[in-house]
């Protein structure tokens, strides 16, 4: 096996040796290539077990939200610290650990969703892209997996499960015009716009969050993240 398949390039020695030189840090001492290639091969199988454990953990134990801020950032310490391509591999290997322990779907769940946008977190930040844009284009990836995701249980249950959501949210809506005295009635197009928005919402907020943990954990871990914009910054005390 060529261990070189598991790190992008030289560029990681060089990333890890630019940092502050720090006595507890592990890579404030430049390396041999051999050790940052096994290095690299050890961090993205455990960090891939790490991203299936929470999984698993919040799937028989959820924990709310706690735990779901946890589910992209392996990933994305893995494209931070080794690039793109040992973040790949850590992502297929938590798709098969999941798919060993807890079965296919839930497997294609998490590597579609929170296995994706850790790839993209940890390329952004890499390449040190502002948070606006990373969270920006996590959003998008977030709607898509969501809609992949009414995709693949409408084809589970042989039911259009989009179709039924909506109607029973365009039911919902015009009892609350009702109860306002209103006639108004929605149609589906709107309502579908208006979920879609909720949907887009939903998803910079949980990205904003996930943002603000790795920004606290991996800066003690040595592997900061783009900094935070001036108005968080003041809010974080940076």
């Amino acid at each position: 096996m060529n261990d070189s398949n598991w790190v992008d390039s030289d560029e990681s020695i060089h990333h890890f040796s630019s940092q502050p030189s720090n006595s507890k840090n592990l890579y404030s001492q430049p390396k041999s290539p051999k050790f940052q290639q096994t290095l690299a091969m050890v961090e993205t199988a455990f960090l891939a077990s790490t991203s299936s454990l929470i999984w698993l953990i919040n799937t028989y134990f959820p924990l709310g939200i706690i735990l779901r801020l946890f589910f992209p950032i392996p990933i994305a310490i893995l494209c931070l610290r080794w690039g793109s391509r040992s973040a790949c591999m850590g992502w297929l290997v938590s798709g098969l650990l999941l798919t060993v322990l807890m079965g296919p779907i839930q497997s294609i769940l998490f590597i579609t969703n929170y296995g994706l946008i850790g790839i993209q977190l940890g390329a952004f930040w890499r390449k040190n892209i502002s948070w606006e844009w990373s969270i920006f284009i996590g959003a998008i990836i977030s709607i898509f997996s969501f809609f992949f995701k009414f995709w693949l249980f409408s084809i589970l249950t042989g039911e259009d499960l989009w179709q039924y959501s909506i109607n029973q949210m365009t039911s919902v809506a015009e009892w609350l015009f009702l109860k306002f005295g209103t006639l108004i009635q929605p149609s589906f197009l709107l309502v579908q716009f208006f979920t879609c928005l909720l949907i887009f919402i939903n998803s910079i907020i949980y990205l904003f969050a996930v943002h603000i943990i790795a920004s606290m954990v991996l800066d003690k871990l040595g592997s900061p993240i783009t900094r935070p914009p001036k108005w968080v910054q003041i809010i974080l005390d940076y």
